[in-house]
Parts: C-alpha cells; sequence; structure tokens
C-alpha cells in the first residue's frame, strides 16, 4: 500500500495520519486505513477516534454539482460551474454598485487550508475593498486571539507542547481538554501519572469533566467566575511574595495599577463568590506560587463569554506577575478548536486582521499588503468588517445583499439559533460552498458550491502549537467539487482582477502568503509545499534568512525566551479588570445556568461524525446533566423527559442526573441540529451578547428553566408529529443514506 502523509482535519491539535488505500478507491468500494503518523511532532503517532473514523464520511452525502434556485421556496436544479460563477460575479457587482462594497460578506471556517483563507482575504480585503471576512473563529478563539495582542503585541501561543511534558503545575481553565483535545490530553496525563504527585494538575471546571476527574485538585467554581478566581490567585501569590520582581520590573509595564486591583480579592472574599473553600483557593496559589514552571491550557470556557477577553488576559497576568512565560514547561497556552484556525489567523481570517499578524486599523499595514496584491492606495479599508453575529443583524437589517458561507454550518451554530435562522431567511442571495449535502445552512442558500474538502486538495494548516504540515490530495474529487481558494480566484478573475488571481496551483498560493509574513512574528518565508512535503511538519517562525537574533532562538519552539515581546516598548502589558458576571444571570423565572460544550466523539454541528455508524452509536442523542439535588426538586430522574427553557426558545432532552454537576448548573452538548435530533438544539437557549473586545459571543452561560414534559404535552405533540413525520424520514434517510 502506498500511505500518504497528512493532518486531521478536526481539532486544533493536529495530529499526524497516514492514509493507505485498501481497496481500489472507486465510488462502489472507496475504503481507506488510517492511522497515527508516528513522525509527527505534535501528535506522536497517537490519535482519536475522530482521526481513525475520517474516512468513514469521506464519500457519504457529498455535494456533487453546483445547484441554484432564485428563492428559498423553489428546489434547487442542478447547473455548470460557468452558470454558477458567473451568477455569483454578477450578483457581486450589482451589490457593489448599488449598496457598496459593505453589503458583500463571507464567513469562512477554522476548516479551510491557508490558500483558501489567504485567497479570500484577497478578494473580500483587497479586491473588493470591504473587510467583512470573518469565520467561526470568531465562535471559539477571538478571545485569545485580542488577549495575545493586547498583553504580548501579537497573536500566537508562546508555548508548544513539548511544555506539557517539562511544567511542573498544569493549571486548566475552561477546558475539557480530555474530550475536546485527547490528544494533548494524552500527553499530559502520561506526565502527570508518571512524575506521581511531583507535577500538580488543577483544573477549573463547574463540571466534574472526564478532564477534572485525573485533577490533583479540582476547583468547581461557578460560573463565569473565572475573573474573580484568578484575581484571588494573585491576591495570593503577591501577598506571599511568590512573584518574579526582576521580570516585572525589566520586561513588563502596568504591575502597579494591577497589583491595586488584586488587592480587593482576599481569600475569603473570593471563595465566597466562586463557590469553594479558602483551603482549595490557597492550595492552588501555593501550587501555583511555588512551582518552578507553570502551564496554563484554556479553551471555550474562557473565550465564549462576554468577558472572554478580560478572562484570558487576567490569566495572562499570573504568568506576567510569576514570570512563568518564555521558558521550558511554562505559558499561556490557548487551545485552538479546528484544525487550520491558527493558519486562519495569520492569514487575515478574521475581520479585523490582515495577513502575516497585521492589523485593519494600521495604515502601515494596510499599505504593504496592498503592495504586495498590487492594489492602488487605499483599496484596503480601515474599519474592521463585521463579525460574526454582526452579518446576523446585517440580515435583519437588510443591510447585506450577498452573504457567502464556506466550509461552517452557522444555522446551528451561530448562537440565539432562531433569530439566526429568521436573519438567514431574510438574506437575498446566500451562496453555501460545502462538502456535504443536505446541512441544515443549506435550507437558506440559493447558490450551493460542491468543495473539495480533507484527501481531495493540497494545502497547508497550522495547529495549537504553531506547526506547520502539508496536506496533500491523495484522492480524486468527487462530482464537479473544486478547492475552495479555486472557487474564491475564480470568482475574482470575473469580477476583473485576473491579475491578482494568477496563481494556478496552491504551492503557488502558498509561496505568495508567506511573503507578507516577512519580519512579522509568524515568519514563515522559510516553508514551501516542497520543503514541508520533503521535511515534514516545520513550527514557526521559520524565517528564509536568518538574522542574529532568529539563529539564537532557532532551535526553541517556543517565543519570547528573551523576554522581549513586539509591543511598541518591548514590554508586555499587564490588564486590570474587576468580574462583571453573566449577561444573563439566573433569577426566579429562569433559575438554572445552561453550559455546553463537545463531546469526545463529535465534530461541531455534525456535518461528518454524524454520518460516521460508530460515532453515532457512541452518542446516538442529546443529553441534559443536572445535579441529583436539583432533579428530586423537580422530581426527576435520569431518562425523564424535560424542555429546557430559555428567553429565546426551548429544546427537548433526556435528563441524565450526575453528582459530576455543581448545583444550578446544566449541560447540554451542542452538536444536533435540527437534521440530527427533534426540538433539541443547544443555541435554541442562547443569547447573542458578545464580548467588547473580541466580539466573541457568550455562548458558554444563559439562564433557562426545566419543566418536565407531561403526558397532555406529549398528546399535544403527536398530531404534529404525525403531520410531519414522512417529511422528517426523508430528509433523515437521505442524510444517512444518500
Amino acid at each position: 500500500m502506498t500511505s500518504t502523509k497528512t493532518l486531521c482535519p478536526y481539532c486544533g491539535v493536529g495530529c499526524g495520519l497516514e492514509v493507505a488505500p485498501v481497496s481500489k478507491p472507486d465510488a462502489a468500494t472507496e475504503n481507506y486505513l488510517v492511522k497515527g503518523d508516528r513522525a509527527h511532532p505534535s501528535s506522536q503517532g497517537m490519535v482519536c477516534v475522530k482521526g481513525a473514523t475520517i474516512a468513514d464520511a469521506i464519500h457519504k452525502n457529498r455535494l456533487l454539482y453546483p445547484m441554484v434556485r432564485d428563492s428559498l421556496d423553489e428546489p434547487f436544479r442542478r447547473v455548470s460551474w460557468d452558470e454558477a460563477l458567473d451568477a455569483i460575479a454578477h450578483r457581486i457587482r450589482h451589490v457593489v454598485d448599488t449598496q457598496g462594497p459593505e453589503a458583500v460578506c463571507m464567513y469562512g471556517s477554522g476548516q479551510l487550508q491557508t490558500e483558501d483563507y489567504y485567497t479570500a482575504q484577497k478578494l473580500l480585503k483587497g479586491c473588493l475593498g470591504t473587510n467583512n471576512f470573518d469565520a467561526n473563529s470568531r465562535l471559539c478563539m477571538s478571545s485569545a486571539v485580542a488577549a495575545y495582542i493586547q498583553s504580548f503585541g501579537s497573536d500566537g501561543p508562546p508555548t508548544c507542547y513539548d511544555d506539557l511534558e517539562q511544567t511542573d503545575c498544569a493549571f486548566l481553565i475552561g477546558t475539557n481538554t480530555a474530550e475536546c483535545h485527547p490528544i494533548v490530553f494524552n500527553r499530559l496525563r502520561k506526565y502527570h501519572r508518571k512524575k506521581k504527585g511531583k507535577v500538580k494538575l488543577i483544573v477549573v471546571d463547574p463540571r466534574r469533566t472526564e478532564t477534572a476527574k485525573d485533577a490533583d485538585l479540582h476547583l468547581a467554581i461557578r460560573p463565569s467566575t473565572d475573573i474573580t478566581l484568578m484575581n484571588g490567585i494573585a491576591h495570593i501569590l503577591l501577598r506571599k511574595g511568590w512573584i518574579d520582581p526582576l521580570f516585572i520590573e525589566e520586561a513588563t509595564q502596568g504591575f502597579t495599577p494591577y497589583a491595586a486591583v488584586v488587592d480587593h480579592y482576599p481569600p475569603e472574599k473570593v471563595a465566597e463568590v466562586c463557590g469553594i473553600t479558602v483551603a482549595e483557593l490557597e492550595q492552588a496559589a501555593r501550587w501555583w506560587g511555588r512551582s518552578k514552571s507553570v502551564l496554563s491550557l484554556w479553551s471555550m470556557g474562557i473565550n465564549q463569554s462576554a468577558e472572554g477577553t478580560a478572562k484570558a488576559r487576567t490569566l495572562i497576568n499570573l504568568h506576567l506577575m510569576s514570570g512563568q512565560i518564555g521558558r521550558p514547561g511554562a505559558g499561556p497556552f490557548s487551545l485552538t478548536g479546528q484544525p487550520n484556525a491558527m493558519g486562519g489567523r495569520e492569514a487575515g481570517g478574521l475581520a479585523h486582521i490582515l495577513p502575516g499578524y497585521r492589523l485593519v486599523k494600521n495604515p502601515e499595514h494596510r499599505q504593504a499588503v496592498e503592495t504586495a496584491w498590487e492594489l492602488p492606495p487605499g483599496s484596503i479599508s480601515p474599519t474592521p468588517g463585521l463579525a460574526a453575529w454582526d452579518m446576523m443583524v446585517g440580515l435583519e437589517q437588510g443591510a447585506v445583499g450577498v452573504f457567502w458561507v464556506a466550509a461552517t454550518n452557522p444555522a446551528v451554530s451561530m448562537p440565539d439559533i432562531e433569530r439566526t435562522k429568521a436573519a438567514l431567511r431574510r438574506s437575498p442571495f446566500t451562496i453555501l460552498q460545502d462538502a456535504y449535502y443536505p446541512t441544515e445552512t443549506a435550507e437558506y442558500a440559493h447558490v450551493l458550491l460542491p468543495a473539495a474538502q480533507w484527501g481531495e486538495k493540497s494545502g497547508i494548516m497550522t495547529n495549537s502549537e504553531r506547526t506547520v504540515t502539508y496536506c496533500p490530495a491523495f484522492r480524486d474529487r468527487p462530482g464537479e467539487a473544486r478547492a475552495d481558494w479555486e472557487i474564491f480566484a475564480e470568482v475574482g478573475r470575473r469580477l476583473g482582477f485576473a491579475k491578482q488571481f494568477a496563481c494556478q496551483t496552491s504551492a503557488e498560493v502558498y509561496a505568495e502568503f508567506v511573503q507578507l509574513t516577512a519580519g512579522r512574528v509568524c515568519d514563515m518565508t522559510g516553508l514551501s509545499h516542497q520543503r514541508l512535503a520533503d521535511e515534514g511538519p516545520i513550527q514557526w517562525p521559520c524565517p528564509q534568512v536568518e538574522t542574529p537574533d532568529t539563529a539564537s532562538t532557532k532551535h526553541d519552539k517556543r517565543l519570547y525566551t528573551d523576554f522581549r515581546f513586539p509591543t511598541p516598548n518591548g514590554r508586555a502589558q499587564f490588564a486590570t479588570f474587576h468580574e462583571q458576571g453573566l449577561t444573563e444571570p439566573p433569577d426566579p423565572e429562569f433559575p438554572f445556568v445552561l453550559t455546553n460544550g463537545r463531546l469526545y466523539g463529535h465534530w461541531h454541528t455534525q456535518s461528518r461524525t454524524g454520518r460516521i455508524d460508530k460515532i453515532r452509536k457512541m452518542h446516538p442523542e442529546p443529553l441534559l446533566e443536572m445535579h441529583p439535588i436539583d432533579a428530586q426538586h423537580l422530581k426527576l430522574q435520569s431518562g425523564d423527559w424535560v424542555e429546557v427553557r430559555s428567553r429565546r426558545g426551548q429544546a427537548r432532552l433526556k435528563v441524565v442526573v450526575t453528582q459530576y454537576i455543581r448545583r444550578g448548573v446544566l449541560f447540554i452538548p451542542m452538536h444536533w441540529g435540527a437534521l440530527w435530533a427533534d426540538a433539541a438544539e443547544c443555541n435554541a437557549l442562547t443569547h447573542s451578547a458578545v464580548c467588547p473586545i473580541s466580539l466573541q459571543p457568550e455562548l458558554k452561560a444563559s439562564a433557562v428553566t426545566v419543566v418536565p414534559i407531561t403526558e397532555e404535552m406529549l398528546m399535544g405533540d403527536r398530531t404534529h408529529q404525525q403531520v410531519s413525520e414522512s417529511l422528517e424520514l426523508a430528509v433523515r434517510d437521505a442524510v444517512l443514506q444518500h
């Protein structure tokens, strides 16, 4: 068998895979053996169930041909690529002429390869003159991006996976790493157990997750008391003298006002607010303060908050005051949610950034990109574009004339999903570019474009530790599917920008992109498709021409090892935040706090994993976790059906009674949309408040109530069920058997 080395297209861990055909890869007998790549530096041959089963869905329910319809009430009809692309170019031209470029929006995904991301930036931000490109990374890592930029002067995690096996104390907050980033946690777990008590593991989470079960200390805090907890730890570190005065003096700015803030967080007050004991708080501070190296990990539990940036910066503060950065086993490490969310950030794939970790507000940054793209000065707007939720508001208000969605499923993943669906219905022209059909978002599209997916196009992805991997194509594209970057480029040419989209291969696109990283923190000018294919994955920075500074740190996988930061004065910045609390706190009408998250086997909205038999058997249905005392008050037991209600909608789920969750807190998995379960959408309950800095929605906490489903309620549903049953079965059959 001839095997191909590639990257798993699921989470941001970025595990290396080896894929080999085990039978002739044709439509009837297509089959592949997938195993971990032992040579990949990030995953070392390990793979989770998602990566191991990835090939099981590669041929199922594929969108094979361009499809169009004039209105959402009509069925799709098959058209040629020329017809579809001409229609798109004509509509974009009309909207730009009549409404202006700000009426064009594109919503992308961390599933895109770097070449896809980069080409889309050139089309939207350069040629069309609108920064209205955002991605589902806005729902994922934008608070971490904002925190890194404000604290250090640049995006980019300063740590690496080797730190998992070199730390003395791992502090995990807002992350169920064991289920959401399993290979990262496998490395940490093995090391933690090997050291037998010499390495401390602290987990902060209202639930006793699979991650928390391995902890030496589990801090089951009340939802959204993270800032209070971390300021309380800082208070103890400062009082005990467990800080690094020389690092603070030489490498940071703003410590004095920060120290004044944490003075207001004595242990007794913090313990009461967080719902933990003083002893637990002091133990966490003691382990942090006395450890030679402290590594923190965080993910959605921090980022998906109206205080997401504040929470991430408050965590970074702990590292700055104790000098825990820029050396082995230490530093703040945001775990990226998607396989190429890091690559998207490098390529400028959010509404406020440009390629090479540049900002649209910076005139020098805009000029550099305009010059590279051979565009007239002023082509790139100085105004940040619409973030993800702002696009929904723009659709509501009629301000968006073209809405282009690529490789994501906002009809399930966006907050306040009924409002989202209503906004999507108002769109005059929605393009959906995806590999699979049907998806929930397809219901709201006017044009469907078949996209090549994993294994069908060659390109680059960057994982959470900044390791860049080349992912070659190893199978033919089904039907008429095309690579995403090819689609963007062809639309650009039809709009009159032939010179800007002259590249014929993804290797040429990547070679052009890396030139825009020259001299930046994320310098990748030394990388190419050929080098990565020949040598394997390489971590950035990787400049083409070494300087004394880069040569001295060439063999170090960490950033800021010289304790100098890319800020105007070279210093990292402390931040001062008091906790504001939940945007929607519980009250007598809605007494519970609902949180949500991922399950080990599933990925996002099930567009891929929902089509894999093994994973569907692992997680056959969504469930509601509830504490035993809460269940007793409502006279519920495991297996009972309930309706969970918020101010925006409701969902019906089976109850799982568990002591592994705080009283007053409920948990729902986020994966089920309308195609995969009836009335069980998590985001029917969430609200649309966002962090004012990162614009990331507060998906992790909503006020809800729980109503047991009675026989009368079920009887009332049966008539509706009989009317819609045949349609539902037809849709479900199409999904599972197409």
